[in-house]
């Protein structure tokens, strides 16, 4: 079957010196092009301009280049749509595509939503109208923690006991990392949470707000416990840390390979075998480092034009998100992942707001850091 696709907010040419972002639209339609089951048909973005330059690069008919997305999805009638616009407006725009009768999936970018209650609306709009709704957490794809789970699974590590987070934030950076959390613990709920954060200097991501510093305890139902640690001043040197019984795994220390381990067998730390993948993508051979080169030195020019040796993460990501569509089955992506690693977030800041540990269901619909940040229970100060 083939599948006609259309991406909501493009965002601005990635090209371009003076580009502000992480041109997600671009790396989810490089994903859906390098698939024979897809065919880009349309895009939308309140930019005319970018919405044009998009058109462009991927071969969008120009009278399918649209500023409104509702515009756009009854003139295209598009079966899958990508949402890479700021996650403010992530919630809206899913329930207006999962209400409009017209896709069969929804791929958006993380963080899910600006609310709690807006991420459960679009969790309950999909599935109101049999709509696959899946998020960009593309990490799952890559080498590194492929290869951690299948340490885990082997028992190499012995039982898990704890998973360690670390990283910039709770939310803009950390919503992958609490994803591999819930994946790295088999999806298991969570019971409580126990979060304190500092948030002295304004640091506004996409339209959302991030704390500057933050410490996190929470427990899941199986027993295995989380520890966050993010932001200056982290008790980790590394983005994850896998503590079992019989030993340690850390994932993407700076100074160190992208997977190493540690057990009662071994001496020291070894390295683990990744596929050839880094921390945030294949590792590039020759060719494309040399294409990549020449791309910073032209104008114009983009390292995309020359191929790759092995699919990003997001390419993995997307065809996988086809593959699950094609074969009624669950996404590893799917919302119901997302939302537990979501409500962890939201949770945690509600902890810190309210001063004590939060059992789970969360049972706010708020942003907890937003508000606290409106009634300048956060004073940024700046020192």
């Amino acid at each position: 079957m083939t599948y006609s696709v259309a991406v909501i907010g493009t965002g601005a040419n990635p090209d371009d010196p003076d580009t502000d972002g992480f041109a997600m639209a671009y790396r989810h339609a490089s994903g859906y092009r390098r698939l024979d089951s897809c065919r880009l048909v349309a895009c939308a973005d309140i930019v005319p301009e970018n919405a044009a330059q998009f058109a462009e690069r991927f071969d969008v008919p120009a009278e399918h280049t649209y500023e409104d997305y509702q515009t756009m999805l009854e003139a295209a009638d598009p079966d899958v749509v990508s949402v890479c616009t700021p996650p403010a407006t992530h919630a809206d725009i899913v329930v207006d595509c999962a209400e409009s009768g017209v896709v069969d999936a929804i791929h958006c970018e993380k963080p899910m939503a600006l609310t709690w209650g807006g991420a459960r609306e679009m969790a309950a709009a999909a599935d109101a109208n049999d709509v696959q709704l899946t998020f960009n957490h593309q990490r799952r794809f890559g080498g590194p923690f492929r290869a951690a789970r299948r340490v885990l699974e082997r028992g190499d590590l012995g039982e898990l006991r704890r998973v360690e987070l670390g990283g910039e934030n709770l939310y803009d950076y950390g919503s992958h990392l609490f994803d591999l959390a819930g994946y790295y613990t088999d999806q298991t709920p969570a019971e409580w949470i126990l979060t304190q954060i500092d948030y002295r200097d304004e640091d506004v991501r996409f339209g959302a707000h991030n704390e500057n510093q933050a410490i996190a305890h929470w427990r899941y139902e199986n027993g295995v416990h989380g520890l966050a640690s993010t932001g200056e001043g982290s008790l980790l040197d590394c983005q994850m840390r896998l503590v079992g019984t019989e030993g340690v795994a850390e994932i993407g220390r700076d100074d160190g390979p992208p997977l190493r381990m540690t057990t009662a067998d071994t001496d020291g730390w070894t390295a683990v075998d990744t596929d050839g993948d880094g921390l945030h993508g294949p590792v590039p051979g020759r060719a494309v480092t040399v294409a990549r080169a020449i791309s910073r030195r032209v104008p114009g020019l983009s390292a995309d034009r020359f191929g790759s040796d092995e699919p990003t993460y997001v390419q993995r990501a997307i065809a996988e998100v086809i593959e699950s569509l094609d074969q009624s089955r669950t996404s590893e992506l799917d919302v119901e992942n997302a939302l537990r690693a979501t409500e962890l977030i939201f949770a945690g800041w509600e902890s810190a707001r309210r001063r004590r540990r939060i059992d789970l269901p969360l049972d706010v619909e708020t942003n907890p850091l937003e508000e606290m940040v409106d009634a300048g229970q956060l004073p940024v100060t700046g020192d």
